[in-house]
């Protein structure tokens, strides 16, 4: 890369004339230093960085380094940093890329090593050769640092994971006497250089651009849904008048704003049951429309794309339960630390278990890495690496009191207060009377959709129309290149197999459909597939499937919606289509013309 493209991305991506980061600047001289820091931006993470070629190479690590060679860590390649960021900390203001605070965790030096050992052990190598193993994926270093010290190595990951950039690295310890077996990042809070933690530089309005942050509710630390609430409150300001407030609610409505959330909000509690503490919760559940609406009796949320959850505090220790009564408390070991987060003895939220990508967004195929659930229905290893947090929209009960029957909107404010924002716990906020605009926003970042409530609405255990959701659904056109058997009553088919062609002209396997037909319409589709019956798989690579396939000539296009991509699973497994539903058949399209685009 030029010297001059070098940090392009980097001062892409920041305004600075808010930011107190250091403007970009290529060094002409060489270094040898490395850094770790301490980031609580949209997640808690560690950015590791070595100085080399006049920049610093990063990587974003969310579980930290370890000294510890049974530990590979998740590290994601990200753009180059000037060298003066080496030493960095401070509060990055909100609603700018990367918002939150920074330390520094570890400084050092460091050296490449050769990617040929002498005598089965690593020797130093030179600035070559680690501009080649870095080319390569295969970056082999020491570190002489206060806190990490050794041989380790950074691997590119081969395989493209579901919903990934192709960033995903491996930072690995090699073995050498500075192993440390167990190695615990969590207990070294303080920086290197200053000895204050991030909860310390947080508060401190003399870091570089202090700025207060809200209280009572999660920190908007995503910069777009910054943006979405800045945008909302506008608009509600320029339409709000004294007889709309009246109308909405008075000055309850006003305090239960996303940008008026008191730091400690006071509530009647009307209608809270003093009572035991259920041992059971069946969620209250959405009914789906199709269209987003305004209205002044609703409260508006994003909906996060994730796994749903109840979770049940009761004296310091979490279980967190699914919808249909699981527990999952053992699949998330981080969300046992919820109760830390809740300013409560005894509690039952509602929220959703959640894994967020880079930009702050609720990704399902990150989930699915987590979970190591496959496209088609099987297991693969759960990911560990794939941190998840839990989104907390709604308060069941407190502290002696049964809040179901409060009104929502007191039951928000209440949990707002509740909630101390930080790696495992956020608040999921809620827009009045805008509907319309929040489902835009919510479409133009690839949301899943929106969910509309009564703001006066109580808490039932079952589906209702007091809460709605209105999803976001894409289009496309897919090539037919088999179908599966039936089941149980349906005739002909059971689903149609979907494929798109790469760059290469292969037929990739996205998944199945088996939605959207009735009878007519399974008929005569069937009348048309039985004269393009082969042998021969037209897929290039796996094609997963639960049930018998049968193969067909790739010479049908079909009119798919969607909700979006997951990933695939191996080589030659495309992403796949999530909850697909068949429209029609396209006799206006060459099946050549179905073309699989980067979703990544």
């Amino acid at each position: 890369m030029k010297p001059t493209m070098a940090l392009e991305e980097y001062k892409r991506k920041r305004r600075f004339e808010e930011t107190p980061e250091p403007p970009p600047k290529v060094e002409t001289k060489a270094g040898n230093r490395f850094v770790v820091q301490k980031h609580d931006a949209t997640r808690l993470h560690y950015d590791f960085r070595l100085e080399m070629e006049g920049v610093l190479k990063s990587w974003a690590v969310p579980k930290g380094p370890s000294l510890d060679p049974a530990d590979k860590r998740l590290a994601m390649h990200v753009e180059d940093h000037p060298v003066s960021y080496f030493d960095f900390e401070g509060n990055i203001p909100e609603n700018n890329y990367g918002a939150g605070t920074v330390i520094v965790w570890d400084v050092g030096t460091w050296q490449p090593l050769s990617p040929t050992m002498v005598n089965g052990k690593y020797v130093p190598g030179t600035e070559k050769d680690a501009a080649v193993m870095l080319a390569k994926g295969d970056l082999k270093f020491r570190l002489n640092g206060k806190r990490l010290k050794g041989d380790f190595a950074l691997v590119k990951m081969r395989g493209r994971r579901p919903g990934s950039k192709g960033n995903e690295w491996l930072m690995i310890k090699k073995h050498d006497d500075h192993v440390v077996e167990g190695y615990e990042i969590e207990g070294i809070e303080e920086s290197v250089l200053s000895g204050r933690t991030l909860e310390a530089v947080a508060g401190d309005a003399g870091s570089a651009e202090w700025k207060s942050r809200p209280t009572g509710r999660g920190k908007l630390k995503a910069a777009w849904l910054a943006d979405a609430v800045a945008k909302l409150d506008k608009k509600k300001k320029n339409k709000t008048t004294t007889g709309d407030t009246e109308k909405h609610g008075g000055k309850a409505a006003k305090e239960s704003s996303v940008s008026s959330v008191p730091s400690v909000v006071q509530t009647s509690r009307s209608g809270a049951v003093k009572g035991p503490m259920p041992t059971k919760i069946h969620p209250m559940l959405a009914e789906s429309v199709d269209e987003p609406f305004d209205g002044p009796d609703w409260l508006f949320e994003i909906k996060w794309d994730g796994y749903r959850a109840i979770a049940f505090i009761e004296n310091g220790k979490v279980r967190l339960v699914s919808r249909n009564q699981n527990d999952l408390t053992p699949r998330y070991p981080e969300l046992r630390d919820l109760a830390r987060f809740i300013k409560a003895k005894n509690a039952i939220l509602d929220g959703e278990v959640v894994a967020l990508d880079d930009e702050g967004r609720a990704s399902f195929s990150l989930m699915q890495q987590r979970t190591g659930f496959r496209p088609g229905g099987r297991r693969a290893t759960a990911n560990a690496d794939v941190p998840v947090l839990y989104y907390a929209f709604d308060l069941l009960y407190l502290d002696g009191y049964d809040w179901r029957r409060v009104p929502l909107e007191e039951r928000k404010r209440k949990l707002s207060s509740l909630v101390v924002p930080g790696d495992v716990a956020h608040y999921s906020d809620h827009y009045e009377e805008h509907g319309k605009a929040l489902f835009d926003m919510a479409r133009q970042k690839g949301l899943e959709g929106i969910v509309a409530k009564k703001r006066a609405s109580r808490y039932e255990e079952r589906r209702s129309r007091e809460w709605l959701k209105i999803k976001i659904r894409h289009r496309l056109e897919a090539v037919i290149g088999g179908y599966t058997e039936p089941e149980g009553t349906r005739a002909h088919f059971g689903s149609l197999v979907l494929g798109l062609y790469d760059k290469k002209g292969h037929l990739i396997h996205v998944g199945q459909v088996g939605s959207g037909f009735d009878q007519k319409s399974l008929d005569e589709i069937w009348k048309v597939l039985k004269k393009l019956e082969t042998k021969k798989n037209p897929f290039f690579g796996e094609v997963e499937a639960l049930r018998k396939t049968f193969w067909l000539k790739p010479s049908l296009v079909a009119e798919i919606e969607f909700a979006e991509w997951t990933g695939g699973t191996s080589e030659g497994s495309g992403p796949k289509l999530r909850a697909p539903v068949f429209l029609g058949l396209r006799d206006d399209k060459d099946p050549s013309e179905c073309v699989l685009e980067d979703k990544t």
